[in-house]
C-alpha cells in the first residue's frame, strides 16, 4: 500500500521561502512520478510541479524560476523548494504519485495521479 506524507508547510511573509517534503512508502518499482498540487478556497486543485525518476520535470508557469522540485531515494522522498513566495501561492499543498512517467501535457490534471497525501497548509501574508 502506497502512503504519502507531506511536511514543511507553514506561514511566511511575501518574499519568503518554504521547503515542502513528501515522504513515500510502499512504492515497489520504477519509474515513479511525483507531483505537487495546491488548492485554495473556491479554486480547483492545480498542478504546481511534477518530476519522475527518469529526470523529467515540469512546472506551472506562474512558479517557474521560483519553485524547484527534486526527487531521490527511488522516488521515496520529494522536495518542493519554494522561494519568493507570493500571497497567491497560498493554499493546501498536496503530494501525488503514480507509477510510470508523467504525461507531458496532462500532468497538472489531478485525476491522472493515483496516490495522494493529506496535504500541508501554506500561508503567505502580504
Amino acid at each position: 500500500q502506497v502512503k504519502l506524507v507531506e511536511s514543511g508547510g507553514g506561514s511566511v511573509q511575501a518574499g519568503g521561502s518554504l521547503r515542502l517534503t513528501c515522504t513515500a512508502s510502499g512504492l515497489e518499482y520504477e519509474p515513479v512520478a511525483v507531483a505537487w498540487f495546491r488548492q485554495s478556497p473556491g479554486n480547483e486543485r492545480e498542478g504546481v510541479a511534477a518530476i519522475d525518476t527518469e529526470g523529467n520535470i515540469r512546472y506551472l508557469d506562474s512558479v517557474q524560476g521560483r519553485f524547484t522540485t527534486t526527487l531521490d531515494n527511488a522516488g521515496n522522498t520529494c522536495y518542493l523548494q519554494m522561494n519568493i513566495l507570493k500571497p497567491e501561492d497560498a493554499g493546501i499543498y498536496y503530494c501525488a504519485a503514480a507509477y510510470g512517467r508523467f504525461h507531458r501535457q496532462l500532468w497538472g490534471i489531478a485525476n491522472r495521479w493515483d496516490f495522494w497525501g493529506q496535504g500541508t497548509q501554506v500561508t503567505v501574508s502580504p
